[in-house]
């Protein structure tokens, strides 16, 4: 490979002035990559060979706020754009042989190959900065995985919680389905909320798609009716499964004191809209 070398070089104008054997050597060691830099670049905007270079750059420049803040902005991306991580891992450990292989080619120009301290000491030092921007990487790749997965949890559970109104003050809420620590309180503020907002003196809960619970949440479920009591607005309960009747009692539970309880959903909506018009 024929190197342009001035004497008179640092290291990272080496690699600068070098850019296409660097690129070339580079895409001869992300054998797997080099065939997606198109796809890549299309899809999240992406410049491979660009970023590479900075985060040569900042390594050999010992830059670390600057390469702290690219490996963070780069994990958004990834992530963003679901770009695969065996990727990503592949092309840095590329560019860090890459890079080796130039820092060698330099260090044989200027006469310095056999100079060991200086290389362990810039081994150590070279090492660690692109370590620190893959760990940096990762954990803001993660960091925005898990607030898009939170983000559409929450989305799905509201979601699930549709409260539907049948008249000017006669609201159903139909659930299905397990329901467990997180949906109870997606319940209870989707439903104190609604109750405000909506003006609902009746709200009735629909329990047919509900096999069983479990204590501390046929608990948390006691205490949300009490809450729509204490809001002035009347609980009827209906579609209670024996299974799920059966657990209540069973656990000591009963919610005769704030609530009705009714067959069906179809004949309680029967009653309460014959009601609303007589």
């Amino acid at each position: 490979m024929d190197l342009t070398f001035n004497s008179r070089d640092y290291i990272t104008e080496f690699i600068v002035d070098n850019k296409p054997s660097f690129e070339k050597k580079l895409l001869s060691e992300a054998v797997n990559v080099a065939s997606k830099i198109k796809d890549i670049l299309k899809t999240g905007n992406i410049d491979l060979l660009a970023n590479a270079q900075k985060l040569v750059l900042y390594a050999v420049e010992q830059k670390e706020d600057e390469l702290v803040k690219f490996a963070e902005q780069e994990g958004i991306v990834w992530a963003k754009h679901s770009l695969t991580l065996a990727f990503k891992l592949e092309w840095v450990q590329a560019i860090r042989r890459t890079l080796w292989y130039f820092l060698y080619q330099f260090d044989r120009l200027t006469n310095k190959s056999n100079d060991l301290d200086r290389f362990y000491t810039q081994e150590k030092r070279i090492n660690d900065q692109i370590d620190q921007f893959l760990n940096n990487f990762f954990l803001s790749y993660s960091h925005y995985k898990d607030e898009l997965i939170s983000e559409q949890r929450k989305l799905v559970e509201h979601l699930s919680v549709p409260i539907i109104p049948v008249s000017s003050n006669v609201s159903v809420l139909p659930l299905i389905g397990m329901i467990d620590s997180y949906r109870i309180k997606t319940i209870e503020e989707k439903v104190l909320m609604e109750i405000a907002d909506l003006k609902v003196q009746t709200l009735i809960i629909d329990l047919s798609g509900i096999v069983t619970m479990e204590k501390n949440i046929i608990d948390h479920f006691q205490k949300i009716l009490n809450g729509i009591s204490m809001m002035g607005c009347e609980s009827v309960l209906t579609g209670l499964r024996p299974e799920l009747v059966k657990n209540m009692i069973h656990s000591g539970i009963s919610f005769r004191e704030n609530v009705e309880t009714r067959g069906t959903l179809q004949l309680t909506l029967k009653k309460f809209l014959e009601v609303e018009v007589h």
